[in-house]
């Protein structure tokens, strides 16, 4: 079950895949909205900016309507942080005029499980980018000039706030939030406090998490666990190193995202930061350590 009863926007004029999209919502707690083409979708987002949590379109219906609806929720200062999620034919079926790096891609034929996992990577993505702009907003701090600088912290609310500050000096910060804020609560939550997946996801259920998070960081046998980062740009590159003092796990099960635990709450953290916000992930020896790089494109 979906926990926040998001709405969810459909541009599809297609009968049959609206069915299909219901079908597959049914019962999981998403409200679905349909209208039939992306001229009524953008007067509907426009009129109603604040209502909607994500909005999925189809890449070979919408046409060129659909990149000018893409273009204008882009530039809209309320609707830039809306997720949006291209329904595509099969790799290299559809044109690219869409810029599809923004987007969170679904190809056809879809499974419930794959529109699940596409809608809540989405609505995750919105959460952490709303949390940075907040921030943002509030501090208006730009370390753009640094070269060089070495963290440490301890805490998730210290996780959330290192990766909103180090997001602003990448080329694409709303890109690069979301995989940092992913990792950097993984080595508190899961690195330090050694909280398991299964632990997680039963305290994600009954609304215990952060209260469990907060009382492990309090605890004596934790008191000096921390996580170390380190930074460095150069005019081509920027590459973060994270290191937790936690035993390490099994990475290779979490690069992508895996379709039997579509339905819970957590798990998709490393595979969105693979796949969406950096140029190359690596993690090294038993788990505790990864490095991110994005390139800096030329100017």
């Amino acid at each position: 079950m979906n926990d926040s009863n998001s709405t969810i926007l459909l541009v599809d004029g297609d009968s049959a895949r609206v069915e299909l999209l219901e079908r597959f919502l049914d019962g999981t707690g998403y409200i679905l909205e349909t209208v039939a083409d992306a001229v009524q979708g953008w007067k509907l987002l426009e009129a109603e900016s604040g209502r909607f949590d994500a909005v999925m379109l189809d890449a070979a219906a919408s046409g060129s309507d659909g990149a000018l609806f893409i273009e204008r929720v882009r530039q809209h200062p309320v609707l830039q942080l809306v997720p949006l999620i291209l329904q595509t034919g099969p790799q290299g079926a559809d044109p690219d005029p869409y810029g599809e790096a923004e987007l969170h891609c679904l190809e056809k034929p879809f499974n419930q499980a794959q529109l699940l996992d596409a809608l809540a990577a989405a609505l995750r993505e919105r959460v952490i980018c709303r949390r940075f702009r907040a921030d943002s907003d509030e501090r208006g701090m730009n370390l753009g000039s640094m070269r060089e600088a070495t963290f440490t912290f301890k805490t998730i609310h210290s996780a959330r706030d290192l990766a909103n500050l180090l997001a602003r000096t990448f080329p694409e910060p709303r890109r690069a939030v979301v995989g940092l804020t992913e990792l950097l609560l993984n080595a508190v939550e899961h690195g330090n406090l050694c909280i398991s997946y299964a632990e997680k996801q039963r305290l994600r259920c009954e609304g215990l998490w952060e209260q469990e998070v907060a009382t492990r960081v309090a605890d004596p046998d934790n008191a000096d666990k921390e996580v170390w980062v380190e930074y460095a740009r150069d005019p081509r590159l920027i590459r973060v190193l994270i290191r937790d003092q936690g035993n390490g796990f099994d990475w290779r099960r979490h690069l992508d995202i895996d379709p039997a635990r579509v339905a819970d709450l957590h798990g998709r953290g490393i595979a969105m930061a693979r796949m969406i916000s950096f140029d190359r992930l690596e993690y090294r020896g038993n788990g505790n350590e990864v490095e991110v790089a994005v390139g800096i494109p030329a100017r």
